[in-house]
């Protein structure tokens, strides 16, 4: 039902949100998730800047490698313009069959900024368009308490004899947590905002 799925990513961590949700579709559907970073331009946006385009390639990246994890196929790309018209213009481009994206920046003009652009997708795009509420907040800044929710995840779908086997590593706003079980090594991905836990086979690793 859907092959590409666009995510635009502006690499905050109130994006995982859209990602986290990305994902799941095209894991569901077995979808290619598409990365698109746009450096902004014009009165509102930034100005042109290898600072900005640097970020933008970060971006891109932290989704390829969270999607990689994941077993999820994954395109990137950075574009420079208005956001709004970049991404309608990329789904068009790309045979997109569904844009993911936030409702809302990081803080103050980003959240104005975000606000826009989606509800602008909204009202313009010719294919389904998620949108997803972001929250910056991160509740999980511990470790221990990100290791006894992936245990707990771990336990719930069936693995027993479980421990940590190295230490749990925050990559934007989930938490990487590796494992040893008795059927073997896993992942278990644990959002560091919602504490949502997900568990990633030993074949995804």
């Amino acid at each position: 039902m859907y092959q590409h799925i666009l995510v635009p990513t502006d690499g905050s961590d109130g994006t995982r949100q859209s990602l986290t949700h990305g994902l799941t579709l095209a894991e569901r559907f077995d979808a290619t998730i598409h990365a698109l970073s746009v450096v902004p331009e014009g009165p509102l946006g930034t100005l042109q800047s290898d600072e900005g385009h640097t970020a933008a390639e970060r971006a891109v990246e932290r989704v390829e490698v969270e999607a990689t994890r994941e077993g999820v196929d994954v395109v990137t790309a950075v574009e420079q313009g208005v956001p709004h018209e970049e991404i309608i213009a990329y789904a068009d481009d790309h045979d997109i069959d569904m844009i993911v994206m936030g409702t809302q920046g990081r803080t103050g003009l980003d959240r104005v900024l975000v606000g826009s652009v989606t509800e602008r997708i909204v009202r313009m795009a010719d294919i389904p368009v998620v949108t997803v509420r972001l929250n910056d907040e991160i509740r999980i800044e511990d470790t221990d308490e990100a290791a006894r929710i992936a245990r707990k995840a771990a336990d719930a779908e069936g693995y027993d004899d479980i421990t940590v086997s190295d230490d749990p590593h925050r990559t934007s706003a989930s938490w990487i947590v590796p494992l040893e079980t008795g059927a073997g090594p896993l992942h278990v991905h644990v959002d560091a905002v919602t504490s949502e836990a997900r568990v990633a086979k030993g074949s995804e690793q």
